[in-house]
C-alpha cells in the first residue's frame, strides 16, 4: 500500500469515526430527558466528563467535548436535585458572537469546551484556539479565539475549513 493509499485510508477511517460519533450522540441524546434524567443516567450515556463546571445555583454542568475528532461539544447541567435540567450542543455561532474582546481564557473554555487545537505563536506573543464544527447542512468550519500573552481575547475568526485539512 503506498503513502497516498495509507493517507486516503486513515482520512477515511477518521471522517467515519466522526460520523460515527455524530449518530452515537444523537441516540443518546434521545434518551435522556430534562427534568426526568438523573446524573447516573447522563454518566451511563455519555461516561465521564472532561470537566465538570460548578454553578452558583449548587448546579453543576458537564462538559463532553467530541474535539479534534467531532464537531460538537456538549454542556450538560445537572440541578442541585441530581436531575438533569439542560443539554446544549454549544459549538454555533450564537455562542461564538458572545465571545468578545477582553474575555479571559477560562471564560471562553467554559462557554465552548475544549478546542480542537490550541497553538502558540512565542514571537507574536499570542495563543490560538481552534474549534471545529459544521454550519448545517454539511458546511465544515473552524472557529479560531486569538488570546495575548495576558490570556485575554484580541480576535477571533470564523472560517470555512479546506477540503484537504485535516482534524
Amino acid at each position: 500500500m503506498n503513502l497516498l493509499t495509507r493517507l486516503a485510508a486513515a482520512v477515511a477511517t477518521v471522517a467515519l469515526g466522526a460520523l460515527a460519533l455524530v449518530g452515537c450522540d444523537e441516540q443518546k441524546i434521545k434518551e435522556l430527558e430534562e427534568g426526568l434524567s438523573t446524573e447516573a443516567d447522563v454518566r451511563a450515556k455519555f461516561g465521564e466528563p472532561e470537566r465538570v463546571w460548578p454553578e452558583q445555583d449548587g448546579s453543576r454542568t458537564f462538559e463532553y467535548n467530541r474535539q479534534p475528532a467531532g464537531a460538537r461539544n456538549y454542556m450538560i447541567t445537572i440541578d442541585a436535585d441530581g436531575k438533569m435540567s439542560a443539554l446544549r450542543q454549544v459549538l454555533a455561532p450564537h455562542n461564538f458572537a458572545k465571545i468578545v474582546p477582553g474575555m479571559e481564557e477560562n471564560e471562553v473554555r467554559r462557554m465552548l469546551g475544549k478546542p480542537a487545537k490550541m497553538m502558540t505563536y512565542q514571537l507574536k506573543q499570542e495563543t490560538e484556539w481552534d474549534w471545529n464544527y459544521i454550519d448545517p447542512p454539511t458546511r465544515e468550519m473552524q472557529f479560531t479565539v486569538t488570546f495575548g500573552s495576558d490570556g485575554r481575547v484580541l480576535r477571533t475568526l470564523n472560517r470555512e475549513r479546506l477540503p484537504d485539512e485535516a482534524r
